[in-house]
């Protein structure tokens, strides 16, 4: 018995989700400046500037740097990495405490590094962090 052509419509679905599947890898491309890294973590120390730029009871996105720094208290600080542990996305913006990954819609709590909201399911590294004359330095040796 001879093989069935595969009828026009199913091809054109499979190029249609071909083509979806694209657009979403190119969203979480490695080859953007602030997508993946191999490591998630400073390997080095990275100065922050000035400390003030974080206020008490706040958090701040240094999106560059691949950290999200709190102030829980005057002098006080806590930094993790940025970048979502489900996917690897670097977080694109910081609502009150909560950490948003572009992605795939996981959500971070960027006082403590816990997950909030999956799909991603393990917390943001913890990076150390320390205020030197006025200045916030992270990574190894802060």
């Amino acid at each position: 018995m001879p093989a069935r052509p595969t009828p026009r419509r199913t091809v054109l679905k499979g190029v249609a989700l071909a083509g979806a599947a694209g657009a979403g890898l190119a969203a979480c491309s490695t080859e953007s400046k602030l997508g993946h890294a191999e490591e998630p973590t400073p390997t080095a120390p990275v100065d922050l500037g000035a400390a003030d730029a974080v206020p008490v009871g706040g958090v701040k996105l240094y999106r560059e740097q691949r950290l999200v720094v709190s102030c829980p208290a005057e002098g006080q600080y806590k930094a993790f990495s940025a970048q979502c542990t489900h996917a690897g996305c670097v977080l694109d913006k910081v609502e009150g405490t909560e950490g948003n990954c572009p992605c795939h819609g996981s959500r971070f709590d960027c006082t403590t590094g816990k997950a909030t909201k999956g799909p991603a399911t393990v917390p943001l590294p913890e990076v150390p962090i320390s205020a030197k004359d006025g200045r916030l330095v992270a990574g190894p040796g802060a």
